[in-house]
C-alpha cells in the first residue's frame, strides 16, 4: 500500500484514498498560502499606483489642476513610470498616462504636465485640464467624447 503524505506539513495521512491533508488546520493553511501566494502581486501593483497617485495629487496645486515639472522631480518622490490605470489618447493625438483620476502628458526637455480629472455632475464625464492654453479635454466613462 502507498503512503501518502499531508501537502501541508509532510505527516503521514490516514483514512479515504482521494485524501491530501491530515486535518482540517493543514488543508486551510495551504489553501490560504496558495492565496496569499497569489494575491501578493496584485498588492503589490496596487501599491504602487496607490503610490503614483499620491505623488500627483501632492504635487498638483489644488486650485489650478495642473501643473509641469521636470521628470526628475517625480522620479526622487518614488514615481514609479511602469505603472498605470490607462491612456487616454487626444484628436491631436497626445497621450495623457493615468494612475486613477491623476494623469501625466510627457513633454520636450524631460517636462511632464501633471493633470486631475474631474467628474462633471454626476453624469461620470472625466475631465482633465489638458493643453497649456487651458483648453478642457472631456472623456465619458466610456471613452468616447
Amino acid at each position: 500500500m502507498e503512503t501518502r503524505v499531508c501537502l501541508e506539513c509532510g505527516s503521514k495521512v490516514r483514512g479515504r484514498t482521494d485524501k491530501k491533508f491530515c486535518n482540517d488546520q493543514c488543508r486551510n493553511a495551504y489553501h490560504n498560502r496558495l492565496k496569499n501566494d497569489k494575491a501578493f502581486a496584485v498588492k503589490k501593483i496596487n501599491h504602487i499606483l496607490r503610490r503614483n497617485r499620491q505623488i500627483m495629487l501632492h504635487l498638483i496645486p489644488e486650485e489650478k489642476g495642473k501643473t509641469t515639472l521636470l521628470r526628475d522631480k517625480l522620479i526622487a518622490e518614488g514615481f514609479n513610470f511602469n505603472y498605470h490605470t490607462h491612456i487616454y489618447t487626444t484628436k491631436k493625438g497626445h497621450s495623457y498616462i493615468f494612475c486613477y483620476e491623476y494623469g501625466y502628458l510627457p513633454l520636450e526637455n524631460d517636462l511632464i504636465m501633471l493633470v486631475k480629472r474631474e467628474e462633471d455632475g454626476g453624469r461620470k464625464q472625466q475631465e482633465a485640464v489638458a493643453e497649456s492654453s487651458g483648453s478642457k479635454l472631456v472623456v465619458s466613462s466610456n471613452g468616447r467624447k
